[in-house]
């Protein structure tokens, strides 16, 4: 666990959302300086900071709508803080929270170098990272087919599948022998989702290998 552990004049903590965002500033001596409901306008975020811009440092929970505030504190040479949002709540884990209580812990955590700090992804490598977890959501639905197949013949008490059914030639006639059309119906259907599972998979693997190797 990493801790954010430089000193500021100012510290800004920020409780982030897709459209609002709860800023909090606290001082060296830990008073809160400012304390205001925002919404998600970087133009709006800047004209509030302005006051303590001198040496201030932000810093907001690891989300998914953080992207746009990293890369604003990057471009105005803002020092930014990404907080690392497991650790953090294993630190503070209390019971009663709101964005108010939540941004000011989260300057105060900062400003007493107990900030656990994630790493900030470079913007040009972004949409590579967001593609291959896109991969990996589509491998999980594709293998959970594929366990559903498995188990419906442990539960029918039938052998499996002689082959590996995670290769489409040894897929054929998956669902045969049994009594019940409905049985056979279902397998039936995670094949039929299998296959284009297949195709997507591979094309985004083909899509970032060659982002990979790059130019040529």
């Amino acid at each position: 666990m990493r801790f954010y552990t430089k000193t500021h004049p100012h510290y800004c903590g920020i409780d982030l959302h897709a459209r609002t965002m709860y800023v909090c500033i606290l001082d060296r001596e830990g008073q809160v300086l400012l304390h205001r409901n925002l919404p998600c306008d970087p133009e709006r975020f800047l004209r509030t900071i302005a006051p303590y811009r001198e040496d201030l440092v932000v810093a907001v929970e690891c989300i998914f709508s953080g992207y746009w505030l990293a890369d604003l504190c990057a471009r105005e040479g803002i020092a930014f803080v990404l907080g690392h949002a497991l650790y953090r709540k294993a630190i503070h884990g209390a019971k009663a929270r709101n964005d108010r209580i939540d941004s000011q812990k989260t300057a105060a955590l900062l400003k007493g170098g107990l900030f656990p700090q994630a790493y900030v992804y470079p913007p040009a490598m972004r949409a590579t990272r967001d593609l291959l977890r896109r991969r990996l959501h589509f491998v999980r639905h594709r293998g959970q087919l594929l366990a559903h197949i498995q188990n419906t013949h442990h539960q029918y008490n039938r052998p499996s599948p002689g082959k590996r059914i995670a290769y489409r030639s040894n897929r054929e006639g998956i669902g045969e022998g049994f009594e019940d059309r409905s049985v056979t119906k279902s397998l039936e259907a995670d094949v039929a989702w299998i296959d284009p599972y297949d195709a997507v998979i591979r094309d985004l693997e083909l899509s970032v290998l060659r982002r990979a190797r790059g130019p040529r």
